[in-house]
């Protein structure tokens, strides 16, 4: 049986989720130093379905969804393989706080989406204040654009399939137990990605061709799957107990958070233009979920037939 809704347990199972995504970074971040990009992505869904299988074997969850949620797990875990890789080459060159700073862009992606895929309107303030929000994640890209290249736009993938990804994580969250949710999607993610390493083994592409990882290399690889196991195991169950127009602010505090492990573990500190860039998309992106949620609260009630 499902649990009743907690929106003070939703917000701080998010609060708990922006404490361990960071380390799920920087142990991402360790691991680039020998390990490719690709290799990294795919530890990420075996060590993490290691990780939710005891779990899974003591909980028991019922499956609870339909065929067409099956579909949305195969979606999930194709958006949370395109979304780990955009990431983690990134932050191979970038510091991880740049990195999550240009990522949350989200917001306006999402708003966007909802327009083309719902059409959901857009009113000219929510524009103006995502043209803002870009605005601050070119003060954060463009020093990372000429010290490293392209890779300083790998965040804008990232944050463009994790928009997907939360997509079809909402669209799950109520019928789909979030034990069986995140080890499925491992499942279908080291499906996915094996016979991808696989093709390009011995290939001599960076990026994908796999190498055999020593035993610190193996224990930050863990890490991967073990943070990305329990941040996200707690995001799931928190979008049962609130919606993602509650969530969302939250998500910022992962900003300090990272600040924070970027600076202990590799000397990164932002820039003074870095910094302004991230009050600027926060800002930004704090107004256009705080508009949401208004809009979503003035909405009419669905009928019965309307909910289906």
């Amino acid at each position: 049986m499902m649990p009743q809704p907690s929106p003070l347990r939703g917000a701080l199972l998010m609060v708990a989720f922006c404490v361990m995504a960071p380390l799920l970074d920087a142990c991402s971040k360790l691991a680039t130093a020998q390990i490719p990009v690709g290799q990294i992505t795919a530890a990420r869904f075996l060590f993490q379905g290691l990780c939710m299988i005891p779990v899974f074997a003591i909980m028991r969850p019922t499956w609870g969804g339909t065929k067409r949620d099956l579909a949305f797990m195969v979606a999930r875990a194709i958006c949370l393989i395109l979304s780990t890789y955009c990431f983690v080459a990134s932050v191979q060159y970038m510091p991880i706080a740049d990195a999550i700073a240009i990522v949350f862009v989200m917001p306006f992606m999402i708003m966007g989406l909802a327009r083309l895929i719902f059409g959901t309107p857009i009113g000219r303030t929510q524009m103006l204040a995502s043209l803002v929000g870009f605005g601050g994640a070119l003060l954060v890209i463009q020093p990372s654009l000429s010290a490293y290249g392209l890779v300083a736009l790998f965040p804008l993938g990232c944050a463009l399939a994790f928009s997907f990804y939360e997509f079809a994580t909402q669209a799950m969250s109520t019928r789909v137990d979030p034990v069986s949710m995140q080890l499925y999607t491992s499942v279908a993610g080291i499906v996915i990605a094996a016979p991808i390493l696989w093709a390009f083994d011995g290939s001599g592409v960076t990026e994908l061709d796999p190498v055999m990882p020593d035993a610190i290399n193996t224990a930050w690889l863990f890490g991967v799957g073990f943070w990305a196991a329990t941040s996200h195991f707690c995001m799931t169950v928190a979008m049962r107990h609130a919606p993602a127009s509650t969530l969302a602010p939250l998500h910022y505090l992962e900003l300090p958070m990272a600040v924070f492990l970027g600076y202990a573990i590799f000397g990164d500190f932002p820039n003074v233009l870095t910094w302004v860039g991230m009050a600027v998309i926060v800002g930004s992106g704090l107004y256009v979920i705080r508009h949401e949620h208004r809009s979503a609260q003035a909405r009419p009630p669905l009928l019965p037939d309307e909910a289906i």
